[in-house]
């Protein structure tokens, strides 16, 4: 009886969470998506200034790392800079929207070999939840395809729409798993099961709002808290780290809101739910 009745009260905390989740998706529905947009390519329009602003700084950095020449060296950071706040444009006003993805797609590609990130879990976790932050804003440029004929609807489900959701739920995991840290302390044993739980209902698609929304609140807290880059002195080398984790971060933040902007997709347990 009493497990019965701790159920009954579990529940009902669910449904209440999950019913102010859709009041507030309800009132914000109009300028969630331009807000998960910004959040998403923010990383890439912070790194994009950051090339113009250490042009020097960055080009004698990849000649120094790779030996290439000045123009190579130069060609490189250009091409950083053109791409990025190109692709931010795009993406941020909706013009080929599938090609600034792809561009955007290619910076990360290109800067994952350039800085050799394939060595670093870390930072190789990050670019691959920045690839399915990607993935969610190329299926949200997909949702308004219409059929060719108008008043006839379309034969069965959005197939690249719904694979983009599934991989870009799946690919913003590793965002969490660069944020684990193994110190045996109540606080960050909290962080790992909380953190841990929520991020596998998003990757499942379980209840993907309520628990993508929680993940945005405590991610904007840890964010915040951790990454505080404002607080450190610009002569700081910390500095510079910091900034780079927190705009990393908020595009993470980003894919979340866009995920609770689309819903889960069709692949996923929610969307299963409604067949039962």
């Amino acid at each position: 009886r009493p497990h019965s009745h701790t159920m009954t009260e579990h529940n009902a905390f669910l449904a209440r969470a999950e019913d102010f989740a859709d009041q507030l998706l309800r009132y914000t529905k109009n300028y969630l998506p331009h807000i998960a947009r910004l959040c998403l390519v923010s990383t890439f329009l912070e790194d994009g200034l950051r090339m113009w602003w250490q042009w020097h700084e960055q080009r004698e950095y990849m000649d120094i790392s790779w030996g290439c020449g000045y123009f190579l060296a130069t060609l490189f950071v250009f091409v950083n800079l053109i791409g990025q706040l190109g692709g931010v444009f795009m993406v941020l006003f909706r013009k080929k929207v599938e090609v600034a993805c792809g561009l955007l797609l290619f910076i990360v590609v290109l800067q994952t070999i350039a800085y050799q990130i394939l060595w670093d879990l870390q930072f190789l976790f990050r670019n691959l939840a920045l690839v399915g932050g990607l993935a969610l804003v190329l299926a949200e440029s997909k949702k308004e395809a219409r059929t060719i004929f108008a008043g006839v609807p379309s034969l069965g489900e959005n197939k690249p729409k719904t694979y983009l959701m599934l991989g870009g739920r799946i690919l913003l995991v590793f965002m969490f798993l660069t944020l684990v840290r193994l110190e045996f302390s109540v606080m960050q044993m909290f962080q790992i099961v909380i953190g841990g739980l929520l991020m596998g209902l998003v990757a499942v698609g379980y209840k993907t709002k309520l628990s993508a929304f929680m993940l945005v609140l405590w991610l904007n807290v840890f964010n915040v808290y951790v990454n505080a880059w404002w607080s450190v002195p610009a002569y700081k080398p910390m500095r510079d780290f910091l900034k780079y984790d927190f705009f990393q971060t908020l595009s993470v933040i980003g894919g979340l809101l866009m995920l609770i902007s689309l819903g889960p997709g069709g692949v996923s347990m929610d969307e299963h739910k409604k067949k039962w």
